[in-house]
């Protein structure tokens, strides 16, 4: 009888095949999940990228800025409140974006102008209140600050000041909220998260907006002489009086005074920050002088970095809501992913605003270009790092607190943004010049 050779396959043999198809399967499984955070990183880095794009308009402002000097040149304080109330309006559009962004998730906001719920309108009343809370604050403390820093106060001074920040920020109801509201429906109706495209578009289509209305309302100072200064006192009494109506209206409603409560605090501490670019601008100006590229690119820059912040704070405070993470600092390494996106998307916007700037004032070319990016990527080096770590703090304390995070992340982080900014943009012009 004629035996077959069988191979015998040992206990150690089996053991060993057993751990290499362990390790290939392993190795199979880390490769696919390196791969699926790979999409999701380049789907929230084009949505980022989509989003900052708008920031262009930042561009435009700055650039209109850079025309506008003379218009600045009349008052001397032009320069220090404009910061100001491009922080006032991010704080207040910000505070609009984070609570759409988060009512829409849960459902307590419907995305429709019509029929809408009553939160939705209770939340449109709140703005109002707090437009013209902020612009006192605003108005006050920057008086002072100009006062301490020039030494020169003249009866007049105050009034012009506050009439132009609360007449400014007045017509920003009318023009830019809507467009802000507008903006969250349709993201959402069309599949996009408002997180993170809502306020990133609000911002600096709001910038570029408020620029021009802050433009137009100076003008209207400095060439109408006492109809002006009526005109503009009209509109600020329009927007007080709507402010008493509905603390009247609404005062026994817990969610409005929820809000307004909760909010004081925040435009009080926010009007002292923003206070703080207003201030930096002002050396950044004398520094940069005739440097129309400075004046262009700067509405771009404090933009970019307050999405970064907002994109942050803003998907951390969604999946604190939905209890997808946890709320301890620790976490932040849960968020890599959010967080790593919206940086990287904004050094690619920062080199290509330092291309345009550069054009648009007709002083482009290679070495320029370089030396400019450089100045600028220095900047949001600073500017990024510390905002991401800020905003997510603020977020994970205001939740664990019982706040609702909405009322503080994206006031307070968008108004320290445009500050740290202003002051990473300053020590790059010193470091880097």
């Amino acid at each position: 009888m004629k035996l077959t050779n069988i191979p015998v396959i040992s206990h150690t043999n089996t053991i060993l095949l057993s751990a290499d198809l362990t390790v290939h399967h392993s190795s199979s499984i880390n490769t696919l999940h390196k791969l699926k955070v790979f999409r999701e990183f380049i789907v929230n880095l084009k949505q980022a990228l989509m989003a900052y794009a708008f920031n262009v308009f930042g561009i435009f402002a700055g650039s209109i800025v850079a025309y506008f000097l003379g218009v600045f040149q009349i008052f001397p304080w032009a320069f220090i409140i404009y910061p100001p109330i491009l922080s006032a309006r991010g704080v207040i559009g910000g505070l609009l974006c984070g609570r759409l962004s988060t009512g829409l998730h849960l459902g307590t906001i419907k995305p429709s102008f019509l029929k809408n719920t009553k939160s939705f309108n209770l939340l449109l009343h709140a703005i109002v209140v707090l437009t013209f809370e902020a612009s006192i604050f605003m108005g006050t403390i920057a008086t002072i600050i100009f006062i301490g820093s020039s030494g020169v106060f003249i009866p007049e001074l105050f009034f012009n000041i506050l009439v132009v920040i609360i007449s400014t920020m007045a017509l920003s109801l009318f023009v830019i909220s809507p467009l802000a509201i507008s903006t969250s429906f349709l993201s959402f109706k069309h599949g996009l998260d408002p997180d993170i495209v809502l306020y990133p578009v609000e911002s600096t289509i709001s910038d570029f907006l408020i620029t021009l209305l802050y433009i137009g309302v100076l003008n209207i100072l400095s060439f109408n002489g006492s109809i002006g200064r009526y005109l503009l006192l009209l509109m600020s009494l329009i927007l007080f009086f709507s402010t008493a109506y509905f603390l009247i209206k609404d005062f026994r409603e817990e969610e409005f005074i929820k809000t307004i409560k909760e909010s004081l605090l925040t435009m009080i501490l926010v009007s002292l920050i923003i206070n703080v670019a207003g201030s930096t601008f002002g050396k950044i100006a004398e520094k940069v002088e005739e440097r129309r590229e400075i004046y262009t690119v700067y509405p771009a820059l404090i933009d970019t970095i307050g999405d970064v912040g907002a994109v942050v704070g803003s998907t951390a405070t969604t999946k604190l809501a939905l209890g997808t993470l946890k709320p301890s600092f620790s976490s932040i390494k849960h968020h890599y992913l959010e967080i790593s996106s919206a940086w990287v998307a904004s050094l690619i916007m920062y080199c290509i605003y330092s291309a345009l700037s550069l054009v648009i004032q007709g002083v482009f070319n290679i070495a320029s270009f370089f030396s400019f990016t450089i100045l600028l990527l220095f900047a949001n080096l600073m500017a990024a790092s510390s905002i991401i770590v800020i905003s997510y703090a603020i977020a994970i304390i205001t939740y664990k607190k019982g706040f609702d995070p909405d009322n503080f992340e994206i006031p307070i982080e968008s108004s320290l943004a445009d500050s740290i900014t202003s002051i990473a943009l300053l020590i790059s012009l010193i470091v880097i010049g």
